[in-house]
């Protein structure tokens, strides 16, 4: 395991899959019953380009648990937890009809994947993935008229600083 950076936040954590990569479906957790339940269904032709999932314990801007997309070989399913290596956050401001906040999310890499494994933080990815990510955000919110501006991207200890304060705020 690497070391714990500046934030006592080790890379390593655990997170639960809420959406696998290449679903239509979106998922999310329900933290009255602890279940996960369908959500929406986006539409045809847009999937999630990963697994997409949360940090048990945590709280992010808008209430909800901290969210993460998890790069891997293949994807899990819902409720599947796996060890990720933090590798940066993709910066983001999202506007909708009653707020402006900044919702910054958080990218890993699972600590099983043979074909990531040599990434350590974003900027080992090519540009071309990063942009996908960024357009995913984008009209991923675009169909619920939210509006996501890209701010660019961050290492490791962004990703770590975003999951110490989601933990403190549970």
């Amino acid at each position: 395991m690497s070391g714990n950076g500046s934030t006592g936040i080790s890379d390593i954590q655990q997170v639960v899959v809420e959406t696998p990569r290449g679903s239509r479906n979106k998922y999310k957790l329900d933290e009255q019953t602890g279940q996960i339940k369908l959500s929406k269904v986006m539409p045809e032709g847009m999937v999630f380009p990963f697994d997409f999932g949360y940090f048990p314990g945590t709280k992010g801007e808008d209430g909800d648990p901290l969210v993460v997309l998890v790069l891997s070989d293949e994807p899990t399913f819902p409720g599947c937890q796996i060890a990720c290596r933090l590798v940066g956050g993709q910066l983001a401001q999202q506007k909708d009809k009653t707020k402006d906040v900044r919702n910054d999310r958080i990218v890993a890499i699972a600590e099983a994947s043979v074909l990531y494994s040599e990434v350590k933080q974003l900027g080992d990815l090519s540009p071309f993935l990063l942009k996908q990510i960024d357009d995913f955000f984008v009209n991923y919110q675009r169909v619920r008229d939210i509006e996501v501006t890209p701010l660019g991207h961050d290492g490791p200890e962004h990703a770590k600083q975003l999951l110490e304060k989601a933990s403190a705020n549970r």
